[in-house]
Order: structure tokens, then sequence, then C-alpha cells
């Protein structure tokens, strides 16, 4: 009796301890599984921070920033060859007629100017008979006339009668852009354009006019510059009305650093685009963009300036623009390369299911819209047709039919700052 009570309670004590160790290990290997897949998240998220900082600005460097350290490189390199042609006139030739076949042509609309460069002597040098023309060589080269200043000398003369001695009669003086100022139109123009287009600050043009001889102090050109945004204003104001008829829009905003008056320093504002170009689609309204500063990134800023548009307007993630589609008359296209930023940076990293699901989904609606447009594709999939080059406005992206899994370690990284959601999802 007590031997069978002994097994029994042996047998009972074995059946506990695999069942300890049942359970131990199943949360062991729970615990083990979490642990991993923390791991890899941290792992993915110090590639990201990786990229970020090391190779995403390298990576978006404009072009004109890549080409700006190579230029002394080549200027040393120009200056080379030009000593090593001087001492072999062979390789001369032979540079040469390769610049003749890499330079291009230059464009019809400039003018030319014909210059013949002939022979003095127009007799045969052995018989001495008239020389006739039979062919000639023919070179364009680009000539540039630097910027000259001049002065405009505006006379409007008075006129008196000999009987009535008090008639003066006098045309109108001609109205000025700037009354009672130097610049003429072409002149303000040519600062803003200096300004705003080539990026040369005011007390920059003020020592190049100075080389002319020009005393202009930069607080003369900022008031021309601020007469002419005063005068503009209504022509900024009929583009933006002019655009806002449009049913499709794009939109974007960046910073820009500008003065902050009265505290010695700068700040950062908000420079507002508002943008059409139906043209890669066979639209027939011309391209326009509109630009409007702010002090700030409020959602309220959009709401402003897009106030009686009606239409698709194609923008980026930026949570503000939400409260201007929420009124109803609006409906927001979001930015393909947005989406799929995120997603090809984790398919690239490695094996991420739901970001390559997310991609390929991305492909085929692309092919389906691009389909939907151009109907002479064949099924073949082989060359595009002459009507794929007409490109179709970018739809509005819908979220995804399988929303990813909250746990999955693979997930795109998100911005938790206010406004700064990603893409369309």
């Amino acid at each position: 009796m007590g031997l069978d009570s002994g097994a029994d309670g042996g047998a009972f004590v074995c059946r506990q301890i695999v069942h300890h160790h049942d359970v131990t290990g199943i949360e062991g290997w729970s615990q083990l599984l979490a642990e991993r897949a923390r791991t890899e998240r941290l792992e993915q998220i110090i590639k990201e921070l990786r990229r970020h900082r090391f190779g995403r600005r390298a990576e978006t460097l404009p072009e004109d920033q890549l080409l700006l350290g190579l230029e002394d490189v080549e200027q040393v390199v120009a200056s080379g060859e030009a000593g090593e042609e001087a001492a072999a006139p062979a390789e001369r030739a032979h540079r040469a007629a390769r610049r003749r076949m890499n330079r291009g042509s230059l464009p019809t609309h400039l003018p030319r100017i014909e210059m013949v460069v002939d022979i003095e002597d127009h007799s045969c040098p052995c018989c001495r008979n008239l020389l006739h023309r039979i062919g000639e060589d023919c070179s364009e080269r680009l000539d540039i006339i630097p910027a000259q200043l001049r002065v405009l000398v505006v006379r409007w003369p008075k006129y008196a009668c000999r009987t009535c001695e008090e008639v003066v009669v006098q045309a109108p003086a001609p109205a000025r852009l700037i009354e009672g100022g130097l610049p003429t139109e072409a002149t303000v123009a040519h600062v803003l354009v200096s300004k705003y287009a080539d990026h040369l600050p005011l007390y920059r043009q003020a020592q190049i006019y100075a080389r002319q001889g020009i005393t202009l102090d930069r607080s003369t050109l900022a008031d021309w510059v601020g007469r002419a945004a005063w005068l503009l204003r209504p022509v900024h104001e009929h583009m933006l009305t002019k655009l806002k008829t449009s049913t499709k829009l794009f939109a974007d905003e960046t910073t820009a650093t500008v003065v902050d008056p009265g505290r010695g320093r700068t700040k950062i504002g908000q420079l507002w685009a508002y943008a059409r170009d139906d043209r890669p689609w066979g639209g027939s309204d011309p391209p326009g963009v509109a630009y409007v500063y702010a002090p700030d990134r409020k959602a309220e800023r959009p709401i402003t300036n897009l106030a009686g548009f009606k239409g698709i307007l194609q923008v980026d993630g930026y949570g503000g623009y939400r409260a201007l589609a929420e009124c109803g008359d609006v409906q927001l296209a979001f930015c393909w390369a947005h989406v799929r930023r995120s997603f090809c940076e984790l398919a690239v990293a490695g094996p991420a299911p739901i970001a390559s699901e997310a991609l390929n989904e991305a492909r085929g609606a692309a092919a389906a819209v691009l389909h939907s447009h151009c109907p002479a594709r064949g099924d073949d999939g082989g060359a595009l047709r002459p009507c794929q080059t007409v490109q179709p406005p970018p739809p509005a992206i819908a979220p995804p039919a399988h929303p990813a899994r909250p746990a999955h370690p693979r997930h795109p990284p998100q911005d938790r700052r206010p406004g700064r959601r990603r893409g369309g999802i």
C-alpha cells in the first residue's frame, strides 16, 4: 500500500517536473522569439539612422553641388592639356577635332554676325589669272556682349504762343516705376532676376555696379525690390486665382530662412508652392506656379491659400492637407515617390515580405492606370506604344488591401513629429 502510494507520488512528481519543463521551455522559446524580433527591429532602426546620417544627404545632394567640387580639378586638367597642346601640334589638332564633334550646335534664334576671312590677292599664284570661288568653310563660335549700362535722356519740350503769353503746352512726363528714382523698368527687372533667379544678393549687385562707376547703396536696391514687389502683387494674385480654376494642382512647402527684424538674427519661415503642369498627359492649360510665403506651417495656410479650389490636390504626407480635404471640395492624391521610398529602403536592406508586397501592389496599380489610359499596349508586354508616352495624372493612393501587422519588425519607420506622417498610408 505504501509502495503503491510512493509509486503514485513519484509518478505525480515526475509529471509535474515534465510539465514544469514544458511550460518553462515554451515560455523560454516565446521569450527567445520576442528577443529576436526586438533585436531585428533595433538593427533595422540602426540601419535607418546610418542611412539617414551618412547616406541620405549624399544621395540627395544636388548635381550642381557635386560638380562644384570637380571644377578645380577640371581647370587643372585643362591647364595641363593646354601646355601639352602648345608643345605638340599633332595632339592639338587631334583634340581640336574631338571638340568639334562634341560641341553640338548653337541655337537658331541667336543673331548671326558674319565675318568673312578672305585672301588679299585674287590672282593665281602661277599664271596670275583671276581666281573664281568654288566653295567655303564655315564655323560658328559663341560670343557675348557684356552687360552695358547706359543713360536714357528723356526730353519733353515746352511750347508757348507768341500772342497768348500765358499759354504753355507741354506733353505730360512719362510715368516711372519708381517716382523720382533713377532706374528704368529694365533695371529693376534685372535686379529682381539677379536676386531671385540667379541668387545674387543685393550687396554683390552693388559691388558689380560699383565696378562700372555707379554707386548704389544696398538699401537703395532693397527699396527698388520692395516697390516692385508691391506693384507685382496683382499679377501674383491673378496667377494664383487662375491656378485655382484648374481641376488638379500640386502643392508642396519648404523651409525658407528669412531675416527677423529687431532681433538681430534669422528665423525659419515656410514657402508654399502651388503648381500646374498638364503637358505630360496632353493638357491644354498652360503650366504655372505661384509661391506664397507664411511664417509658419499651420494647416490653415493651405486652407486660406486654396480657398475656392475644387479638384485633386497632389501632396506629400503632411497632415495639414487633410484639414483641407475635410472641407469636401478637395480630393488628396498622395505622391507615389513618398509612399514607395520607405518600402524600397526596407526591401533593399533585407528580407521584408510586407514591404515587397506593398511595392508589388504599387507596381500593379500603376500598370493598371497606365493600361486604362493606353489600351493600345500589347498583351505581350513588349515595347511601349506611342500613346504610352502620355502619362496619366497620378492617382490617389488608397490604403493597402492587407494592412501591415503591428508586431512585424519590418514596418516602414514612422516619423512621430506632429503633421509629419508619411505618404498615403
